[in-house]
């Protein structure tokens, strides 16, 4: 697909997204991108947010196809970057609106690993609402515009069983979830930490109070899933050292510029 990146972010991202998919490549959005498309009208206006970047996954055999779409289509790719870290992720530039394109190839990693590539084609544009709130969850330094993605996603989707709420609609899916963090002690401590952060500052949204409560019914349930599902011999095992072992990883910071 030849051609210059667009202005608007929005549809930049929507004609990347066609061109992948016209070339045969299952790529998805993440970040917040993939929150405001995902929950549409759904998305209170106090979790909007202005986007500077776009995010994608890629499963592993998708990671070459899309870095030459990218390539194509008006990107820079960061050649030293790149040929340093892209077996599992790239980055681009648009030079012409000072936007950066980020691809995570196969998984995403940061403070811990999550298998984002498995379920590429759960739903369409995006990843599903439960992968892209582990995204957020997983961060052990949890900022501001973090938290209210995490926030955007929980008010905007309920959280059920599988992918989809009774009325169809996107959900969080909690037992993906616990599936998870059953195999990795790590993984389930980051969350709780940030379950228990999310819950007291959710006091500080600008939303009614009936917003507040939902958004801590939600995570209280999402708590009770992880805590309740039954523990892997490994996860066992990392328990028995708990804190006193790093159970995360400090990511490499990626200059935004």
């Amino acid at each position: 697909m030849a051609g210059n990146p667009e202005a608007d972010l929005t549809s930049e991202a929507i004609r990347l997204l066609s061109a992948a998919d016209a070339e045969g490549i299952p790529a998805r959005l993440i970040g917040g991108m993939a929150i405001r498309l995902i929950s549409g009208d759904r998305l209170d206006p106090a979790f909007a947010r202005e986007i500077a970047d776009l995010d994608f996954v890629v499963g592993r055999k998708g990671g070459r196809g899309l870095g030459e779409l990218l390539a194509t289509s008006g990107y820079e790719p960061d050649a030293e970057f790149n040929a340093l870290h892209g077996a599992r992720r790239m980055l681009f530039w648009d030079q012409a609106h000072g936007r950066q394109v980020d691809v995570f190839v196969g998984s995403f990693e940061m403070c811990h690993a999550l298998p984002l590539a498995d379920r590429l084609e759960q739903r369409p544009q995006t990843l599903a609402a439960a992968e892209l709130l582990m995204t957020k969850l997983q961060i052990v330094e949890l900022n501001a515009k973090d938290r209210g993605d995490a926030f955007a996603l929980l008010h905007a989707h309920e959280v059920s069983d599988s992918d989809r709420d009774p009325n169809g609609g996107d959900a969080i899916n909690a037992s993906l979830i616990s599936s998870l963090t059953s195999h990795d002690w790590g993984l389930q401590r980051t969350f709780e930490i940030n379950f228990e952060r999310l819950t007291v500052s959710a006091g500080e949204l600008q939303i009614d109070a009936g917003g507040k409560e939902l958004i801590r019914g939600r995570i209280a349930r999402l708590k009770a899933e992880i805590e309740v599902a039954p523990k892997s011999r490994k996860w066992k095992l990392r328990d028995r050292i708990g804190e006193r072992k790093q159970w995360y990883e400090t990511p490499e910071e990626v200059d935004r510029a």
